[in-house]
C-alpha cells in the first residue's frame, strides 16, 4: 500500500504554490498597468494656453493629440475629460450612419426642404449632405436620424463606443438636447478611430465623410473638422437651464502626421461663439501645425 507524503511536505507544497500564484498575479497585473499607462499616452498641461481664453474672455478647455508621438497637450485637461452634449459633432457620426444605411446614397444627393423657416437663412433650401455639414443644417440631419430609426441608430452608436452611447430623448433630439454626452478625449479618440478606418462602418462610407469634412486644403496642410453649437433648455434631460456650449473638433493632416484636437467653451453671448474656431487656430498656428 502506498504511503501518504508526510503532512509537512504537502504544507511545503501548498505554501510554495500559493507564493507562485501571488507573484504570477503581481507580475501580471504590472504589466496590465503599464500597458494601460502606454495605451493613455502621455500627458502635458499646458497652462500657458489660457491667455487665448483669457483674450477671448471665455471658459473652457482645448485638447490637442499627437498621434505619432501618442502624447495629448491640454488646457484645462479636467474638463477635457468632462462629457457634455455633443450637438452638431455628432453630425459626423451621423453622416456616417446615413452613408451606411442608404439614407442617401452619397453626399451629392438633394433632400427638399420642407418649408419651414428654422430662423436660419443658410438652412431654408434643398440641400445636400456636403452642404448640409457646412452649414451645420439641424433638419437636414434629423430627417438622417429619422431614416435610420431608433434600433440601428443605437445599434452602430453601441459599436462605434460613441460617448456615453445614450440616444433617450428622441430619435431626432438626442444630440442636441437629450442624453447623449462625449468627452473631449473621447471626440479625439473618436476621431483617431474615423483616420485609421477602425470605425464599425464601410470604407466607402468614411472616405466620403473625411471628404466632406475638409475646412481647408493648402499645400502644407489638410485640416477637417466640425463645430457644434449645445443649446439646452430642458433640465430634465440633464443639463442646466439656458446651457449653452461651443465645440470645434477635427484634425489636421500634415508632413505625412495627423494632430487632433477638439475644444469647447461656455457661450454667455452670441459673440462668444466665434472664440471656438479662433481659439483652435491660434493654438494650432502656435504648434505650426497649420
Amino acid at each position: 500500500m502506498p504511503r501518504s507524503k508526510p503532512v509537512a511536505s504537502r504544507e511545503l507544497n501548498s505554501m510554495n504554490l500559493s507564493m507562485m500564484k501571488r507573484v504570477l498575479i503581481i507580475v501580471l497585473t504590472t504589466l496590465m498597468c503599464a500597458h494601460s499607462a502606454a495605451a493613455a499616452g502621455q500627458w502635458e498641461e499646458r497652462s500657458d494656453w489660457g491667455k487665448y481664453f483669457s483674450a477671448a474672455n471665455v471658459n473652457g478647455s482645448f485638447l490637442l493629440y499627437d498621434l505619432r508621438a501618442d502624447k495629448y497637450l491640454g488646457y484645462n485637461l479636467k474638463r477635457a475629460r468632462t462629457r457634455y452634449i455633443p450637438a452638431s459633432t455628432f453630425k459626423v457620426f451621423n453622416s456616417l450612419v446615413a452613408l451606411e444605411l442608404g439614407a442617401v446614397k452619397d453626399p451629392e444627393e438633394v433632400l427638399r426642404w420642407d418649408g419651414v423657416d428654422r430662423g436660419i437663412p443658410q438652412w431654408n433650401r434643398d440641400q445636400s449632405m456636403r452642404e448640409a455639414i457646412h452649414s451645420s443644417t439641424v433638419w437636414f440631419y434629423q430627417e438622417m436620424a429619422r431614416r435610420a430609426g431608433h434600433e440601428r441608430m443605437r445599434r452602430l452608436i453601441n459599436r462605434g463606443g460613441y460617448g456615453n452611447q445614450n440616444i433617450a430623448g428622441g430619435i431626432d433630439r438626442f444630440w442636441l438636447d437629450g442624453r447623449l454626452r462625449i468627452s473631449s478625449v473621447e471626440q479625439i479618440r473618436f476621431l483617431v478611430r474615423l483616420y485609421r478606418n477602425k470605425l464599425p462602418f464601410s470604407r466607402r462610407s468614411m472616405d466620403m465623410v473625411k471628404d466632406i469634412l475638409i475646412n481647408e486644403n493648402m499645400d502644407a496642410h489638410v485640416l477637417r473638422a466640425k463645430t457644434g453649437w449645445v443649446r439646452c433648455f430642458d433640465w430634465l434631460n440633464g443639463c442646466r437651464i439656458n446651457e449653452q456650449l461651443g465645440w470645434w473638433v477635427g484634425y489636421v493632416e500634415r508632413d505625412g502626421k495627423a494632430y487632433f484636437f477638439a475644444i469647447n467653451i461656455d457661450i454667455t453671448h452670441e459673440k462668444d461663439a466665434a472664440a471656438r474656431t479662433a481659439i483652435a487656430k491660434s493654438i494650432l498656428r502656435e504648434m505650426k501645425l497649420i
